[in-house]
């Protein structure tokens, strides 16, 4: 199972070249391209074929040597887009190179992004040695000096993005693989309130079910109040993956030796840092009047009044602690609050809708920080008591001590 592609950012200086290289990229007109210095304002992103690499999305980034207000409006933009991509190019032209290059390949290096330093524009000025040196003074990264306008140039500008791209982008994720075994009854239950969608079933619910479907498992879909009804058959499931948000439900109708586990923890598995969130979660128990709570949802959607995020989790967060707390959420990629050392928690959703790399960025600097994190599935299990039977799962994988939340944990 697939569920994301590349992410990658095309940074550089106004006038670079950065659609035209986009261009050359897809083999397609899909970027203007205009000597006109400010073309691109806000990262647009494109999503393509690569041939030789595949599918991937290709964010455009305005230029960070902008002037003006509404200029560092566009670098802070473009600067952020650093987070959500797997690797990136830096692009040059006319052996330009100096401060703004500088703190491009900073901001790479602290958030961990692959990339290439592409000298554009060869058919006008080859790369000089001396840029090279002044390049090779701050970085390793591979150097190499095309135009757009050769053809040729294509391939090995493919060929060199190719050694940067990160395993994991193609890597075969599953969510239950190695949880189950071919021809294992899988029971699937589905919350139906206000905020399911008419005739359809949400993003990771259908994930599930084409993952159980991959993995050569019997797999049952179901609502909560047909649980009691199906066990009446007398088949027992070797995994039951719920909404987490009626866990309390299930919990009670479900006998105690059937795996139980949810569609966010899955996601929190696939996508983010369970050891940290195995951590984090009872650190629930430690919040006090006043504290501050962060969630974060990692995309937009119509809220309701029975949003999870939004009017669930702190609703349940504030009855189990009965402590008076803030809550500050925030939606999509948008900046994280200035100062986090505010919160005492953050509760990031499942992020099925961006990839491990922007998650990643997201939680890691909180945790590396020490503020405690969760995900959406892992809080509710745990304010509903069922936090140690929901993750017993992955045991095998994961050896903690669950009395002492503070000592580290080892990843099996």
């Amino acid at each position: 199972m697939s569920v994301t592609n590349l992410h990658l950012g095309i940074f550089g200086r106004t006038n670079t070249g950065k659609s035209s290289l986009i261009n050359m990229l897809t083999d397609q007109d899909i970027s203007i391209v205009s000597e006109k210095k400010g073309t691109t304002t806000d990262p647009v992103k494109k999503t393509v074929e690569i041939f030789g690499i595949g599918p991937a999305t290709i964010i455009d980034t305005a230029g960070v040597d902008d002037l003006g207000e509404i200029g560092h409006l566009k670098i802070q933009k473009s600067l952020e887009v650093i987070r959500r991509v797997d690797c990136a190019i830096l692009l040059i032209a006319g052996n330009q190179f100096g401060d703004y290059e500088v703190r491009l390949i900073d901001q790479f290096k602290e958030h961990d992004v692959p990339y290439i330093i592409v000298h554009n524009k060869n058919d006008i000025s080859k790369i000089a040695a001396i840029t090279k040196n002044a390049i090779k003074w701050h970085t390793n990264a591979e150097i190499i000096d095309i135009s757009t306008l050769n053809s040729t140039d294509r391939d090995l500008l493919i060929n060199s993005l190719k050694k940067i791209i990160p395993e994991t982008v193609y890597k075969n994720l599953t969510l239950i693989g190695d949880l189950v075994k071919p021809k294992d009854l899988i029971l699937i239950i589905i919350a139906i309130d206000s905020e399911a969608p008419e005739g359809r079933l949400i993003y990771p619910q259908n994930l599930t079910i084409r993952d159980a479907i991959d993995n050569h498992c019997i797999t049952v879909v179901l609502r909560e109040d047909e649980i009691e009804d199906f066990l009446k058959s007398g088949l027992t499931p070797a995994l039951v993956i719920t909404d987490s948000q009626i866990f309390k439900s299930v919990k009670e109708k479900l006998p105690e030796n059937i795996p139980l586990t949810s569609f966010s923890i899955l996601f929190a598995r696939l996508k983010g840092n369970l050891i940290a969130y195995l951590r984090g979660t009872p650190c629930i128990s430690n919040l006090k009047d006043g504290d501050n709570v962060l969630i974060l949802e990692s995309c937009t959607h119509q809220t309701s009044c029975d949003d999870i995020g939004r009017v669930k989790i702190p609703k349940k967060l504030k009855e189990f602690t009965g402590k008076r707390l803030n809550f500050k959420i925030i939606s999509g990629l948008s900046p994280l609050p200035e100062n986090i050392d505010d919160f005492a928690l953050v509760i990031q959703c499942g992020g099925c809708m961006v990839t491990r790399k922007q998650l990643s960025n997201r939680i890691n600097p909180f945790i590396k920080r020490g503020i405690p994190v969760t995900n959406y599935g892992m809080a509710l299990a745990y304010v509903n008591g069922v936090f140690e039977r929901v993750v017993s799962i992955f045991r095998k994988f994961y050896e903690y001590d669950r009395n002492n939340p503070k000592l580290p944990f080892i990843e099996g």
